[in-house]
């Protein structure tokens, strides 16, 4: 069971920057997913493919570590998804979700996401972004020699937000990868929080304000 299903208190207060009404962003979060074409064929279409899309990101979103989990999520939260979302069929099974996520193109899935994600950042007023890199421990293939996954993000730290992450390339490193993520970011005005050695190797043509 993920930490993030277990219903435990806190011991530390975070400090969080005003937010949004949470109902504002999940009604209208639909909206940004509807390029995303069904891989199914029309007899096997039980459940709203923008429900499932949108069960499972919330899902992920608080603490989901797989297909169960994802359906456990939906059907503890059922009454408030159903504020929103159809669930003619009701929750789908982990099954349906699996099968659903293995059949998307996942360059829509990424697009439809990206432009979710900046609305937030409108949204939100995100001041501060910090960006860094990280090693995914467990990751790597010794059979297959594959190195460990390492990826760069952008973390916007006073909302607990991944505003976007881009995988680093086995051939080369953290330099080239955080351009390729801010190209995909509108992060124009916004304070950048990087290490020292990154920044002195990176080229900033935009509006960006940097700390190292």
């Amino acid at each position: 069971m993920p930490i993030g299903f277990e219903n435990k208190k806190s011991k530390t207060k975070a400090s969080f920057a005003p937010s949004v009404d949470s109902f504002d962003i999940t009604s209208k979060f639909q909206e940004y997913f509807t390029i995303i074409k069904d891989p199914r064929v029309e007899r096997t279409r039980w459940h709203s493919l923008t429900d499932i899309i949108t069960i499972a990101i919330l899902a992920v979103i608080a603490g989901a570590q797989g297909w169960e989990d994802i359906e456990e999520y939906g059907v503890n939260k059922q009454e408030w998804l159903e504020t929103f979302l159809e669930l003619a069929e009701g929750i789908p099974s982990p099954d349906t979700f699996r099968r659903v996520f293995e059949r998307i193109n996942p360059k829509e899935f990424e697009q439809c996401f990206r432009s979710w994600v900046q609305s937030l950042v409108e949204k939100l007023g995100v001041e501060v972004v910090a960006i860094d890199g990280k090693t995914h421990r467990g990751s790597y293939d010794r059979e297959s020699k594959l190195k460990a996954l390492h990826t760069v993000s952008a973390w916007a730290s006073q909302h607990r937000l991944v505003l976007g992450q881009t995988k680093v390339s086995c051939k080369s490193n953290e330099i080239t990868a955080i351009p390729a993520l801010l190209e995909t970011l509108d992060l124009s005005g916004c304070i950048l929080t990087i290490d020292a050695f990154a920044f002195t190797k990176i080229n900033c043509r935009k509006n960006y304000s940097w700390k190292c």
